[in-house]
């Protein structure tokens, strides 16, 4: 044999046979048998067939050129399997785990391997959610919405693999809260208490505050609205250029027809329009249960303080407002959606049967 030939597959196959089947040594094999592999080479070619089996023989001896089919067979191994790059690289004798990440940026790009696969379709679905969402999902809603709405039945560590390598984050959000102190007339308990784990049934507690919102240059919107905690649904909200116990009242006036005497329990901050005689009879002439939150305590509503931040971060901060009418609109067309077809964490991780 010549010093520089390389082992064919049957050969390496045979050498390893001998040495775990028949007990031979390295130097037997080497001065009986014409093994080529040095003592740390053929230990490792070894560990990889009793792992692989004869894939991991093939693949040393091919030339240093792999076709697409090969390429894509190691990234989708990667992708939905979950192997790591670096197992593969021994799995396939690849130079280097390097080589498997060079062709994964390629792949993700586009640049090579154009022909349909699953995967393709599946990085071309989520970077077109990503634009129609404007980019409001994360990995785990985002393979919610792949499983319930498009049914891709794909897992949650492959959705975020690929979000990672296209480079979609979801929107941060970072709360803000203010609070200003005043002079409040009527007062209530804080009755809801913070309960927020229990499951309540639609309209018995409902939830209320008003956010400041701003358009063009310097002017200011103020956002009303009324959540129902048991289905975390929007059942009022009101737009209006001043924050008065107005806004409030025609918030109020839009759930007249569904709310239930003595069971439904109505929270709020302690604001002004909610302490107020209009907002103080409202309550009293439909038998709602007033409760409100404690001095300072934002917390005490956090659920609708939750719903400020969301419509905020997926919606309102995503654009500047020239208008109040555009502003209104963009208010109307999100909250229609965050009633019928916002994800949520939820829904859950697992894919629908």
């Amino acid at each position: 044999m010549c010093a520089n030939r390389k082992h064919t597959a049957n050969e390496l196959e045979k050498y390893i046979k001998l040495y775990l089947e028949e007990g031979k040594n390295i130097p037997e094999l080497k001065n009986d048998f014409g093994l080529l592999l040095g003592h740390t080479a053929f230990r490792e070619t070894v560990i990889r067939y009793q792992a692989y089996g004869e894939l991991a023989l093939q693949s040393q001896t091919e030339k240093r050129h792999y076709s697409k089919e090969f390429k894509e067979k190691v990234i989708q191994e990667h992708l939905q399997d979950g192997i790591p790059l670096t197992q593969l690289a021994r799995k396939y004798q690849l130079p280097s785990n390097q080589t498997a990440r060079r062709w994964l940026i390629k792949y993700t790009r586009g640049e090579e391997m154009r022909s349909y696969t699953p995967l393709r379709k599946l990085m071309a679905t989520i970077v077109q959610t990503c634009d129609d969402y404007k980019g409001i999902y994360g990995y785990r809603r985002m393979t919610i919405y792949l499983n319930h709405f498009l049914q891709a039945q794909v897992n949650h560590k492959c959705v975020y693999r690929l979000m990672r390598l296209a480079g979609l984050k979801a929107v941060i959000r970072r709360k803000r809260y203010t609070y200003r102190p005043h002079n409040p007339t009527h007062v209530a308990e804080n009755i809801l208490n913070r309960d927020f784990q229990t499951s309540y049934p639609p309209m018995t507690v409902l939830m209320t505050d008003v956010t400041e919102l701003k358009y063009g240059t310097s002017s200011k919107a103020y956002l009303s609205a009324i959540l129902d905690y048991g289905t975390n649904k929007i059942v009022a909200f009101q737009l209006s250029k001043h924050n008065n116990n107005a806004l409030v009242m025609a918030t109020v006036n839009q759930t007249k027809t569904q709310l239930i005497p003595t069971k439904t329990l109505l929270h709020s901050d302690r604001g002004f329009q909610y302490t107020s005689h209009s907002f103080r009879q409202f309550t009293q002439t439909h038998q709602l249960i007033q409760s409100m939150s404690r001095v300072g305590k934002c917390i005490d509503n956090g659920p609708m303080e939750n719903f400020w931040g969301i419509i905020k971060e997926e919606m309102y901060r995503l654009k500047s407002y020239t208008s109040f009418e555009e502003l209104e609109r963009d208010i109307t067309h999100y909250i229609i959606f965050y009633n019928t077809q916002r994800v949520t964490l939820k829904m859950g991780l697992s894919i629908p049967t």
